[in-house]
């Protein structure tokens, strides 16, 4: 009865929603919300309490850990980490494919900055997301037609920022533990804070109280192996991301300099077949190949568009944090002023917490 009850009251959200829609919005914005509304209906149509799930004989003893982790991790991230105490993350949905849905990101062939779409709700974003892989395909097809680099990516998380109570899904499962914990952490972190246009301040902040959920989190578990396995990744992962944003920086830089398209197009190769030479050097020298399926793409600008907004403003908001001896519910406000400042300011500002040098934890 709750969970019919809980249902009925998204729907009705919805429905109001896409009235709005319907009168504000032109044909091809309409049909790209009846997608994103049909795909989430879908997906609330599947949810299940996770207790449910949790007694059903038939749930895979892996599946039953995992949902057991998730339901600690959401009590902690209430308890502990001062995030959101609402429904979001305690019911189960098995979408029965890979991925939630797939993100479409575009930049100009010879730019970095990443093509922005305006949502209601959301505000604006650096990527468009569908719910079925083929609608991604063809609005990317679309936009290479128009001389952009454009990349289509499964995300395996999703939130719809605290309007509708999101729940797991299988899409998370595969993750390792320490990654569907941050995961959770993540997109609470989201439900906190969300300042409409700028998508590197929302992926920064949310990936600083990931890190920081996290610390917390093997403290409490004294689970020195796993909290040791967690800084190993992490350490390989910001060194793989130092090695595209360096990319990135060459691309930026090239284009700049560069006469003509000629010579913007044959800089732009030449960097790209450095960058392949670069990890195959840095893969052998560390024996980690993890890599290797994302660098075998036909790599353009879109691919590292998105990387560097997730990963350059994270020290800036640990610092924060540090400066108010990690009281969250404290860091939070601080966070929530730095949102309320025009862009240029909160920018400057957060560029002056970036000074200081943050390690592993």
């Amino acid at each position: 009865m709750e969970m019919k009850l809980i249902k009925s009251r998204q729907l009705g959200k919805l429905i109001f929603l896409l009235l709005i829609i319907t009168i504000v919005s032109s044909c091809s914005t309409v049909n790209y919300y009846l997608q994103a509304v049909s795909g989430h209906m879908d997906l609330v149509g599947k949810e299940r309490p996770i207790e449910e799930v949790l007694s059903d004989a038939e749930t895979s003893d892996d599946l039953k850990q995992k949902l057991k982790l998730a339901k600690q991790a959401r009590e902690f991230a209430s308890n502990e980490l001062s995030l959101p105490d609402n429904d979001s993350y305690k019911t189960y949905a098995d979408l029965e494919r890979p991925y939630v849905v797939w993100n479409v990101v575009a930049t100009p062939a010879y730019s970095i900055k990443p093509k922005k779409w305006c949502f209601m709700i959301v505000g604006c974003l650096s990527y468009r997301g569908y719910f079925e892989k083929q609608k991604a395909i063809d609005h990317a097809d679309t936009l290479k037609k128009e001389g952009l680099d454009v990349q289509v990516s499964g995300a395996s998380a999703y939130s719809t920022l605290g309007y509708f109570d999101d729940p797991l899904l299988n899409t998370m499962m595969v993750h390792s533990d320490a990654s569907l914990v941050g995961i959770i952490f993540h997109e609470l972190a989201h439900q906190v804070i969300y300042i409409d246009g700028d998508t590197a301040f929302n992926e920064a902040f949310a990936t600083a109280v990931e890190q920081e959920g996290l610390h917390r989190w093997f403290k409490q578990q004294a689970d020195l192996a796993k909290y040791k396995e967690y800084l190993t990744k992490k350490e390989t992962r910001h060194q793989f991301y130092k090695m595209l944003k360096e990319t990135r920086l060459a691309l930026q830089m090239a284009f700049n300099e560069a006469e003509n398209e000629q010579q913007k197009l044959s800089a732009k190769n030449d960097i790209y077949t450095q960058l392949q030479q670069d990890y195959k050097q840095w893969s052998k020298q560390n024996n980690f190949y993890g890599y290797d399926q994302w660098m075998q793409r036909d790599l353009n600008n879109a691919h590292l568009a998105l990387i560097a907004t997730y990963q350059d403003l994270v020290p800036s908001f640990l610092n924060l944090l540090a400066t108010v001896n990690g009281d969250l519910p404290t860091f939070y406000k601080r966070v929530a002023e730095l949102g309320e400042l025009e862009k240029a300011k909160r920018d400057e500002q957060l560029a002056a917490y970036k000074t200081q040098r943050i390690g592993l934890r």
